[in-house]
């Protein structure tokens, strides 16, 4: 899988982050997911590959504005170019609202069907292409929920061993059992490719976490995640002198817990603008230094266009750093 940060920030934007986006995707195929979508979030998508054509389903955790204030204008742009394909949205119901009344108000008129899920009441399981959808309840100022996202359709791998155990000699014959068809070899034996056949790999598993200042309320779904992307507002300094009135986790306060939880991997997102990405005062380095101190996985801070890769043994790696951020 494939995660693209479109914003850092929390809150609002500054010089070199936007507000909160993230756009994932299985690598090498082009229908993406979007999770949230605050101002601006379409003017970061101009400096991707993404297109707003293959854009399968928009995933909202939450109604505040940092979150969802760039949706209408990305559906509109959407429609400007020429989408007719129905769009999924899994949100707060108040989002519905809203939209109808943006459109209304503003008369936009949408080539393409929207469908809405409310988050709120989603218990199953919602299967796009190639990939499994399911929500986290999470503890925020709003309701505010996690994402889990699942890899599906994974290609079955031939079963060399047995294959050459039978005396079947590699050629055009192993693709065609690899597709699960029959085949009939030379000495006449019959085979049938679904008995060469490994069983399939557990698909790639990561957890976009929404607001949320109890991180534990992940635990029972974080067994087989390979990625974790949560919310580091704070350090814990400045959280303690903030209060716990906002309902942010702290770098040290979602550290502990990944550390507890043994995630391999961690991507810290959701930094306050007070964070500056260099110079005196606090900084971006304040929050890193925090977390390293009670996570010792791998361990990533998002920056805005940054670009992740989860191979299939589970390992992440930035693949694409974003551009140098800005000091102010």
């Amino acid at each position: 899988m494939d995660i693209i940060f479109l914003g850092t920030s929390s809150g609002s934007p500054t010089k070199s982050r936007n507000v909160s986006g993230i756009a994932l995707k299985k690598a090498g195929v082009r229908p993406w997911i979007l999770i949230d979508c605050g101002e601006g979030t379409q003017h970061r998508l101009l400096h991707t590959s993404l297109s707003l054509h293959s854009l399968q389903t928009i995933c909202i955790t939450h109604v505040h504005g940092d979150h969802c204030y760039g949706l209408p204008g990305l559906l509109a742009s959407a429609a400007l170019t020429g989408r007719s394909a129905p769009l999924t949205i899994i949100g707060p119901a108040a989002l519905q609202g809203w939209i109808a009344a943006t459109q209304e108000a503003t008369h936009l008129t949408l080539g393409y069907s929207l469908h809405f899920i409310d988050v709120a009441t989603l218990t199953g399981v919602v299967a796009v292409e190639g990939v499994d959808i399911s929500v986290l309840p999470l503890s925020h100022r709003v309701p505010s929920f996690g994402y889990e996202f699942v890899e599906t359709g994974q290609p079955r791998k031939l079963d060399v061993d047995k294959l050459k155990a039978d005396g079947i000699a590699s050629g055009p014959e192993w693709g065609r059992l690899q597709r699960g068809e029959q085949v009939i070899l030379a000495d006449g034996r019959v085979l049938d490719g679904h008995d060469y056949l490994l069983a399939s790999r557990a698909g790639c598993k990561v957890i976009v976490g929404g607001d949320n200042d109890t991180p534990a309320l992940l635990a029972g779904r974080l067994g087989s995640a390979q990625v974790l992307v949560h919310e580091a507002t704070f350090t814990q300094a400045i959280a303690n002198k903030v209060g716990p009135g906002p309902q942010h986790s702290s770098a040290m306060a979602i550290a502990q817990f990944a550390a507890q939880a043994s995630v391999p991997n961690l991507i810290l997102t959701h930094f306050s603008p007070r964070y500056k990405d260099g110079g005196a005062g606090l900084t971006i380095q304040d929050i890193e230094q925090e977390a390293r101190a009670h996570y010792h996985g791998r361990l990533f801070l998002a920056r805005d266009l940054d670009v992740f890769h989860l191979n299939r043994e589970g390992e992440l790696k930035r693949i694409q750093h974003g551009p140098p951020p800005s000091r102010g």
